[in-house]
């Protein structure tokens, strides 16, 4: 896999921010989760094969600057950094993929932008922004078809501690394998690499209070025009597939996509499902996984 080129753009308060492009192709933003940078997103399982994947870090990580002001890490503030990122482009309207947490900002920049949003795709999504709720019973329900793996006793007791608040700095640890639908050495060292690029900074204020008004949000997006896909990983307890459907529900022209044995990134579980999945506009009928509103068919 080719290195991404690497380029920046000015914010409107004037912090410096980087952006990654991989591949050819009509361009697509994706929005990294965490709050990171966008190294881990790699080239998305090959999507850069089909697509031009403009990667943005953001404020605070990666090759981006530390703003002047730290209450600017908070997710609605950053609002002004995907603008910004879209003119900088010349883009008047932009197809946007976010991850995770990303999901967040990418909903509320469509949201407030609806006219710049050509299609939207969110994978295995943060709820936050839109005040769903995902309960412990349901992650626990999520990850019981593991049972065989050999780690699964011991991360299945550390989920139930967290579920049931007694958790500890272990406890996280110890279900790191969840986020994986392979938990091998390659998502072994995705999960060491991202964990060297994380800013404890960022990631506290990215969430503070103020960041979300799921109402508001709700709204909006009950009134977005532009196509929604929505992916989830069929084990992931991080975004439960019963989660992201409800997730769904709150669009009036959205596509839900389980992924079979995926966790939380699954473009590293099946590359190729990833691939079709979230952009199945690049290939023949014949050959894409065709997915079905609010199905996993």
């Amino acid at each position: 896999m080719a290195p991404p080129s690497s380029f920046s753009f000015s914010a409107p308060d004037g912090t410096e921010l980087a952006y990654r492009v991989r591949g050819e192709g009509s361009p697509l933003v994706a929005l990294p989760g965490g709050p990171t940078d966008s190294a881990y997103l790699g080239d998305l399982g090959g999507l850069s094969r089909y697509r031009r994947l403009i990667m943005p870090d953001l404020r605070g990580t990666g090759g981006s600057a530390t703003p002047r002001d730290p209450a600017s890490y908070r997710c609605d503030r950053m609002v002004a950094d995907v603008e910004a990122l879209r003119a900088h482009l010349g883009l008047d309207r932009m197809d946007l993929l976010a991850h995770c947490a990303g999901a967040n900002l990418a909903v509320l920049y469509a949201s407030c932008h609806p006219e710049r949003v050509e299609r939207l795709t969110l994978v295995t999504p943060s709820v936050a922004a839109v005040g769903l709720t995902i309960s412990g019973g349901l992650r626990l329900e999520t990850v019981r078809a593991r049972a065989a793996e050999p780690w699964f006793p011991a991360a299945y007791a550390a989920l139930e501690a967290i579920t049931q608040g007694r958790a500890t700095a272990a406890s996280w640890e110890a279900i790191t394998p969840f986020s994986y639908g392979r938990w091998d050495e390659a998502a072994r060292a995705h999960r060491a690499a991202a964990d060297e690029r994380s800013n404890p900074e960022v990631m506290a204020a990215y969430g503070a209070e103020g960041a979300y008004d799921p109402p508001a949000a709700r709204a909006a997006l009950a009134r977005l025009t532009a196509p929604v896909r929505l992916l989830a990983g069929e084990v992931d307890p991080g975004a439960p597939p019963a989660t992201v459907a409800a997730y769904a529900a709150l669009f009036p022209d959205a596509e839900l996509v389980i992924q079979p044995g995926a966790g939380h990134f699954p473009w590293l579980d099946d590359p190729d499902r990833f691939v079709v999945s979230v952009c199945p506009q690049e290939f023949n009928p014949a050959d894409a996984f065709k997915a079905s509103p609010f199905s996993g068919d």
